[in-house]
């Protein structure tokens, strides 16, 4: 015993106490709460619960991880309810999609939290599949011009994720009937599924485990994919998980026989940036400690080199990467302030056909 505290003491005296008793894990014996803002079946509950039991695995301290779905509102109820009830320390966590982001960049009175002083713990890409009923007799992206019965499209909000998709729909000049206030797209899918609308789009994860079974019974047909960046940013290319569909830069080509341009294509690629690149984003509040953080920045690096992740994440999200949010909360920020010409656009849209006062 006098020796061992004989090392010790000298341990300590040269700052060396850390490697001769490792300390505790942050999260040792403790439990994550993970808040999702939409109703269950999503792409973000789907992403949540997917990564949740990898958390579990490789947070050190193995932390226990719950999914808690607050829905309503588009997301803001759920994003609200974390802003009021989050601590700084890094037990609650927010675990959104754009349709959080939108809201809040345009001064939303129901979006009562504020993402500037939020930390990204991680990020997940996603893209969207377009697809639609058989009954209404499109077969491939041209047909949209001429459908064989009124093209119905179900969504939460246009200030949410459903906003690159309609301006998708603006920048191919599609006759689509726009219905919104679903709470989630879970709720969505399920309409076009009974019937009650007849083109949808949903997200990677859901889209392979929900959407991909009603394309093989025939119950839908899909069409095209928000796309891919090439070197210079620009959605120009095939999303490389849904590679035999083309995107919309494409369906415009095919369409229109001229590359997209003007003030609808950098809104949508505005937009889309932010709810296809970092499709799906984990939250933590500002001031959450540094010990926090690197445990989750630490995680993500495990995660990705599990090869059951590895192998699940090809059926479940296609692949895309998780990335660690202190090497994307810098390009995350930027994404979120748009140019004030392209920022203006889609706020007269919003205004103009879709009642969206700010």
């Amino acid at each position: 015993m006098r020796v061992l505290a004989a090392i010790l003491t000298v341990a300590a005296a040269l700052g060396l106490g850390g490697s001769v008793l490792a300390q505790p894990a942050y999260y040792a014996g403790k439990t994550i709460e993970v808040v999702v803002p939409f109703a269950p079946g999503g792409a973000a509950d789907v992403g949540a619960r997917f990564v949740a039991p990898f958390l579990e695995k490789h947070v050190a301290g193995n932390p226990r991880v719950s999914v808690r779905n607050v829905p309503g509102g588009g997301s803001m109820l759920g994003a609200s309810f974390f802003a009021a009830n989050a601590k700084p320390d890094g037990l609650m966590v927010l675990c959104t999609t754009s349709s959080t982001v939108f809201p809040w960049m345009f001064g939303h009175p129901s979006a009562r939290y504020d993402l500037s002083k939020m930390r990204v713990a991680m990020t997940l890409a996603f893209g969207p599949v377009v697809y639609v009923s058989p009954r209404t007799g499109v077969r491939r992206p041209a047909d949209l011009l001429r459908p064989a019965e009124p093209l119905v499209y179900g969504g939460i909000a246009a200030t949410g994720s459903d906003l690159p998709v309609l301006i998708a729909f603006e920048l191919l000049r599609l006759p689509v009937k726009v219905v919104l206030g679903f709470e989630g797209r879970g709720p969505v899918r399920l309409a076009f599924e009974r019937g009650e609308t007849n083109l949808d789009f949903q997200f990677t994860p859901v889209y392979l485990t929900q959407v991909v079974p009603l394309v093989r019974d025939g119950k839908a047909v899909p069409l095209f994919t928000g796309g891919a960046p090439n070197a210079r940013g620009e959605l120009v290319l095939r999303d490389p998980v849904v590679p035999d569909l083309p995107s919309v830069f494409e369906v415009y080509r095919e369409l229109y026989g001229s590359r997209p341009a003007g003030p609808r294509w950098r809104a949508y690629e505005a937009a889309a940036a932010l709810t296809f690149s970092y499709g799906l984003t984990w939250w933590v509040p500002e001031g959450t400690p540094e010990a926090a953080l690197r445990a989750l920045y630490e995680s993500v690096d495990r995660i990705v080199a599990d090869r059951e992740f590895q192998e699940r994440a090809k059926s479940v999200t296609g692949g895309y990467p998780l990335r660690r949010g202190d090497q994307v909360e810098a390009a995350v920020r930027k994404a979120m302030q748009p140019t004030l010409d392209v920022k203006k656009w889609i706020a007269d849209l919003l205004r103009d056909k879709y009642n969206v006062r700010f």
